[in-house]
């Protein structure tokens, strides 16, 4: 019952915080921009807040534990990131003063047309970003009291619905600043703890041996026919049909490949290596702790690891929720404080899911073969200690957990219910409570299909297409006076689109191997300079449509608050 109480605490403190600034909340600028009277300390806790999704929450950890310290470069870029937004981006756009990215695109580039196909990338770029966190609900609810995957989903869809329609900007960030402190807190105690326990038992690190073995005695079921593959002779405590025979007892299960039945139920001992399934192979032992090593899934390692760096560091730039929170800043040069603050937070969180991911592969092996890696931060304290210590552990991470979905979804709904009623259909507050509601509902009947895919690499695509639409658009909307609609629509149908078919080839389509399947599954590397190629010829094209104002524009972007102007 502790994990379930301190989610309610979550749940319902993130629910009466909303609820109390509804009478705050009455104007359009109020629910879009919070009247931009954000100060830099709240609203980089608020970016925090929202920014932290379950891809770093839980997914970073099941990624480092799976595939190794290649999956660094993810708290990485995302870190970098915001350096590229502090230097190049946030304060020009502050200045700017628009409310939305689909709106400075229709006032830089003086295009109607525009803002409305920037709009359809935010509702693109927003529904997949709900996916991860629609998914981390779900089975962080499922681990911890059984229930089906939907009703995770669907109670983060409900609270953020509910949030985000009755509260907006103004209400959403005091609630993800509160989240903020949530997560970093229930990461860091865990992590330390847990750490401190492996330390003081001296329980070998994952390095030392090629194949990871169970520390203790774990029980696996097999509701299915099942192939599994054992690297070494294991002996077992089975129940089931193996290999056509049905067994009740001790085996000896020699090294190779063996057929388990449907229901078969196996025990592996204490050091006892965890099998895997067959015509699979793992990451283990010089490919878990080496950078750039060819692996499973990982046919070209340094493409791959090229190419998710560029994502991360400039899909942060692309991120609608994002670029939403400098406009709730007072000024351009607030924006900029915020963002040396963020930097700040940000680094003080990442250094934990890496610390939980190297004792998940230690502690809960046997996620490599279930495919549970996501649920490891979850379940990582009940492997390590028994009884109240471990549930109050799993508690707090239950909870950290849970302010993550919210947080993060409450910043996309604002995002993408701002993109429908404020850029698509043009209405007021009423409009905008409407479209957060469908916005919410929506995210929790597309999260019912993620639950296949890998948290953070839900989060990777996210961010390989925000960086190949809206980081041309900003970049060179804001640096570059020759830049015009016809170059921005160029720019985002060819970079947008050309990463949102390689994403969706790689969740639908047939599974490639070599270069096809490296260039799709990380398309980044070659959409974002295909989209500011597309975007500079557009341009190049078309020298009669540069606004007329450009000059105008440009100057109120870059000319500092500081500067009074005398007529």
């Amino acid at each position: 019952m502790i994990p379930i109480i301190a989610i309610s605490i979550v749940v319902v403190a993130s629910t009466v915080m909303g609820a109390l600034s509804m009478r705050y909340s009455r104007t359009t600028s109020d629910f879009l921009v919070a009247s931009r009277t954000v100060r830099p300390g709240l609203n980089a806790s608020a970016i925090c807040g929202e920014y932290l999704s379950a891809g770093t929450f839980l997914g970073l950890a099941g990624l480092v534990m799976v595939v190794g310290v290649d999956m660094l470069w993810y708290p990485i870029g995302y870190t970098a990131g915001y350096l590229a937004l502090l230097l190049l981006v946030a304060a020009p756009l502050r200045r700017f003063g628009s409310y939305t990215i689909p709106e400075f695109a229709q006032g830089r580039l003086d295009s109607p047309f525009l803002r409305r196909l920037a709009a359809l990338f935010v509702l693109v770029i927003g529904f997949m970003y709900l996916l991860p966190q629609m998914k981390g609900a779900g089975i962080t609810l499922r681990a911890l009291t059984g229930a089906p995957y939907w009703v995770g989903v669907l109670l983060v869809a409900v609270v953020v619905g509910g949030n985000v329609a009755f509260g907006g900007m103004r209400g959403v960030t005091y609630v993800q600043a509160f989240q903020y402190l949530v997560k970093l807190f229930a990461l860091a105690i865990p992590a330390l703890v847990l750490l401190a326990v492996t330390m003081h038992r001296d329980v070998p690190g994952p390095f030392g041996d090629n194949h990871p073995t169970v520390v203790r005695a774990t029980v696996l079921t097999f509701a299915r026919p099942t192939t599994l593959a054992f690297d070494r002779p294991t002996t077992l405590t089975a129940q089931g049909v193996i290999d056509g025979v049905r067994v009740n007892g001790p085996q000896l299960v020699s090294a190779g490949p063996h057929v388990l039945g449907a229901g078969v139920t196996i025990t592996l001992p204490v050091g006892a290596t965890v099998p895997r399934l067959a015509r699979t192979t793992r990451i283990e032992g010089q490919q878990w702790w080496q950078p750039f090593r060819s692996g499973p899934r990982r046919s070209h390692p340094l493409y791959l690891g090229y190419s998710l760096i560029v994502g991360t560091f400039l899909g942060t730039m692309g991120l609608p929720h994002i670029l939403v929170r400098f406009y709730t800043n007072p000024d351009g040069r607030a924006a900029r404080r915020t963002i040396r603050v963020v930097l700040v937070l940000l680094g003080l969180y990442y250094v934990w899911p890496p610390i939980l991911g190297v004792l998940g592969r230690r502690w809960a092996p046997e996620l490599l073969l279930t495919g549970g890696t996501d649920s490891v931060v979850i379940l990582l304290p009940s492997r390590v200690l028994a009884g109240i210590p471990g549930e109050l552990l799993t508690g707090l991470l239950a909870a950290g957990a849970f302010a993550a979905f919210l947080s993060t979804s409450s910043g996309l709904v604002i995002s993408v219910a701002g993109a429908i009623s404020h850029d698509l259909v043009q209405g007021g507050v009423r409009r905008f409570r409407q479209a957060a509601l469908v916005a919410a509902l929506t995210a929790a009947a597309l999260g019912l299909g993620a639950e296949r895919f890998e948290i953070n690499v839900l989060v990777g695509w996210t961010f390989a297409i925000a960086a190949s639409s809206f980081c041309p658009l900003l970049l060179l909307g804001v640096w570059w006076r020759g830049f015009t609609a016809v170059g921005a629509a160029a720019g985002l149908v060819v970079g947008g689109g050309a990463a949102s078919a390689a994403v969706l080839t790689t969740m639908v389509g047939p599974r490639l191997g070599g270069w096809p399947g490296a260039l799709l599954a990380q398309p980044a590397a070659w959409s974002v300079p295909l989209a500011f190629a597309a975007a500079v010829a557009g341009s190049r094209l078309t020298p009669h449509r540069i606004p007329a104002a450009v000059g105008a524009h440009l100057a109120a972007m870059h000319t500092p608050e500081s500067v009074t102007f005398v007529t």
